[in-house]
């Protein structure tokens, strides 16, 4: 069976800067991570791998440096690694960057595709859901478990809001994975030596069957019209309140902004 784990290498920092004329992040000279929902993805194929035999392929959109996190997943395990990268694709929202992993998917046998909910990022948690709707796949968001694999099915723990549901889907088809579901492993070390021998496929433009027109900055529907840093006003009523009439204080405040009824 072939599983492909889709990866995003994001910003290690929450000190971010905004290109104010085309509205997307500067990543340019940042430090970068894998995404950590991504990471535990990977792990949960990884398992598959070895419970049931399964070649793991890793795949990401990003620039040719993202190269760096594609050969530490060869040194955790993975069997392939896949970077679709391009000037046409920067810039791409949630929707243009669904377009191009689906129109590389489309290209390739897979049984499993495996995400991570979301981006640390963007925290949109869209990608996954947008590209199983564009292969027509079925798709089960917020896993927290993976009960049962075979050729013919996944059987999946779901997270909800307060209990879970256990959800059973036929193959091929997509799933999110929480951060929680798996501690991703650390990298071998022979894993890391033979990861440099390694060779990581590349696919541009010109490899994909998909119009310009739904691709990158320009394909991409969502535009941030604005970005600004909230204000810090030291000009603060401090009231000395016990528990009850703070609550009482707070409701009040919340009845006046119409934020709760009264």
């Amino acid at each position: 069976m072939n599983i492909l784990v889709l990866l995003k290498q994001v910003p290690d920092t929450t000190e971010m800067k905004i290109d104010k004329e085309k509205g997307t992040l500067i990543r340019e000279g940042v430090p970068t991570i894998t995404n950590p929902d991504d990471l535990a993805g990977m792990e949960v194929a990884l398992r598959l791998k070895e419970q049931y035999g399964a070649k793991v392929t890793a795949v990401t959109m990003g620039p040719p440096q993202a190269e760096n996190m594609l050969r530490e997943l060869y040194a955790m395990g993975a069997d392939d690694a896949v970077l679709l990268t391009d000037r046409k694709f920067s810039g791409a929202d949630t929707w243009a960057t669904s377009n191009t992993l689906a129109a590389y998917i489309k290209q390739v046998d897979f049984d499993l595709i495996i995400a991570g909910r979301q981006a640390i990022d963007g925290d949109t948690a869209q990608v996954g859901p947008q590209t199983a709707e564009k292969l027509g796949l079925p798709q089960i968001s917020y896993i927290d478990d993976v009960l049962e694999f075979s050729k013919e099915k996944i059987v999946v723990k779901k997270a909800l809001e307060n209990n879970y549901e256990v959800l059973e889907c036929p193959l091929p088809c997509v799933i999110t994975t929480l951060s929680t579901i798996a501690k991703p492993r650390y990298m071998r070390v022979m894993g890391i030596s033979h990861a440099f021998e390694k060779d990581v496929t590349i696919k541009t433009f010109d490899d994909l069957n998909i119009d310009p027109a739904i691709i990158g900055l320009k394909g991409s529907p969502t535009k941030v019209k604005k970005t600004f840093t909230k204000e810090v006003h030291s000009n603060s009523d401090i009231l000395n309140l016990d528990g009850k009439a703070s609550a009482r204080k707070v409701a009040e405040i919340l009845m006046d902004m119409n934020f709760i009824g009264k």
